[in-house]
C-alpha cells in the first residue's frame, strides 16, 4: 500500500502541481486548501487511510504553517512535516516544531527526495 501524504495549501494551482507530481512518484495524495480544515479532519480520523507524512505553504489565510504545525504537535507530535514556503524568514517560525522546511520553488526531484527521506526517518525510529 503506497504513503499517504496530506498536502496543504491554498494556491489550487500549486497544490494540483505538487500532488501530481508525488502521485506519479506512486504516494496517495490527499490535497486540502484550509489548514483549519485538515486539522479539523486530522484530528477527527476523517482520512480514509492513516496519514504518514504531511506537506504544508506557509504563508496561508486563517492559520499560517507555523500556526498550524504548533497545533497538529499537541496531539500528533510524531509525524514527519515539510513546509515549504517562498519566504525565507519564515523558517525561523519553526525553530522547535520539528520540520524539514524548503523555499520555492521546490524542483520536484528535490521534494521527491525530501519527502522519502522523511517517511524513511519516521521509519527507522519505528523499529
Amino acid at each position: 500500500m503506497p504513503h499517504t501524504l496530506l498536502l496543504i495549501d491554498d494556491n489550487a494551482i500549486q497544490a494540483a502541481t505538487r500532488q501530481t507530481i508525488l502521485k506519479r512518484a506512486g504516494y496517495f495524495v490527499i490535497a486540502v486548501l484550509s489548514p483549519e480544515h485538515a486539522l479539523h479532519q486530522f484530528r477527527n480520523r476523517e482520512y480514509p487511510t492513516p496519514i504518514d507524512m504531511i506537506i504544508t505553504d506557509h504563508l496561508m489565510p486563517g492559520m499560517n504553517g507555523s500556526e498550524f504545525v504548533r497545533c497538529l504537535r499537541e496531539f500528533a507530535p510524531d509525524i514527519p512535516v515539510l513546509v515549504v514556503s517562498g519566504m525565507a524568514e519564515a523558517e525561523e517560525e519553526y525553530r522547535d516544531l520539528d520540520v524539514a522546511f524548503h523555499l520555492k520553488p521546490v524542483l520536484p526531484n528535490i521534494l521527491l527526495s525530501s519527502v522519502l527521506s522523511l517517511i524513511e526517518s519516521k521509519a527507522s525510529t519505528q523499529i
